[in-house]
Parts: C-alpha cells; structure tokens; sequence
C-alpha cells in the first residue's frame, strides 16, 4: 500500500474534532471540581462527597491521557506528511501507524472516561432516591416513572 500525501491529512479535522471534544469534558470536570471543592468547604463532607472527588481526580487523569494521546497523533500525522514529502516511505509508514494507533488507544481511554462518568452520575443519584428493588426489565417498561406509596 502507498501513503499518499493526503491520507495522513485526513486525521487533522477528526483529531481537532476529538481534541475539541476532550477540551470540553476537560472543563466540565473543572467545574465539577471548583463546585465539590466549594461544598466540601462549606463542611458538607459526606461519603458521596468524597467518592466524588476520588472519582473526579481519576476521571481527570484519564482526560489528561487522552489529550496528551490525541496531541501526539496529530504530531505523528505532521511528521507522517513530512517524511512523505521527503519520500521517506518506511519511516512514513511507521509514523502513521503510530499516529493511528495513539489515535485507538486516546479513542479507547475516552470509552473508560465515559463509562467512570456515568459512574458518578448513578453515585450521584444515589443519595436522592433508594433503588428499587424491582427487576431491571420492570424499570425499563414503566420506565421508572412508578409511584411509591
């Protein structure tokens, strides 16, 4: 297969795209944490409380990866252009193997932030209702809008 000059700029708007997107959860998180810092100061320490900042300092660690991993994709994808241009055809084949491969495992940690977050959604709502002790089929049918009396 022959890399092309084009191929490797292919990445550069899904990477500013999914940079964009990461940038986002990055000051969500931010805020979150300014919010749970305030509470905790005020002396509203509980249980959930503390979960929450052990969950939001994990949370932050994986953004942090996942920027760091979307950055170097795109690093790789300049160098790819470049060792291109200087018809460098192995080290371009390795380098955009690379940047498509930080690319997966940035794609993959994002998957693992998603999932802690909502974690820390259902942490959240735990203190304002008890679960139900219904099956996970009955919940889906009324759709979880029962009455208890």
């Amino acid at each position: 297969m022959e890399l092309s000059f084009n191929t490797p700029a292919l990445l550069f708007p899904a990477i500013s795209l999914l940079l964009l997107a990461y940038t986002n959860r990055f000051l969500a998180l931010a805020n979150l944490v300014r919010k749970l810092h305030d509470e905790y100061e005020k002396g509203k320490e509980n249980h959930i409380v503390i979960k929450q900042i052990h969950s939001l300092r994990y949370r932050l660690r994986l953004v942090r990866y996942m920027q760091t991993l979307g950055v170097f994709s795109f690093v790789c994808s300049v160098l790819t252009m470049y060792s291109i241009y200087s018809e460098w055809v192995v080290v371009s084949r390795y380098v955009f193997a690379t940047a498509l491969l930080s690319l997966l495992i940035s794609l993959v940690i994002s998957l693992i932030e998603i999932t802690q977050s909502t974690k820390a959604l259902e942490l959240e709502l735990s203190d304002i209702e008890e679960p139900e002790k219904s099956g996970f089929l009955s919940g889906l049918i009324s759709g979880g809008n029962e009455k208890k009396d």
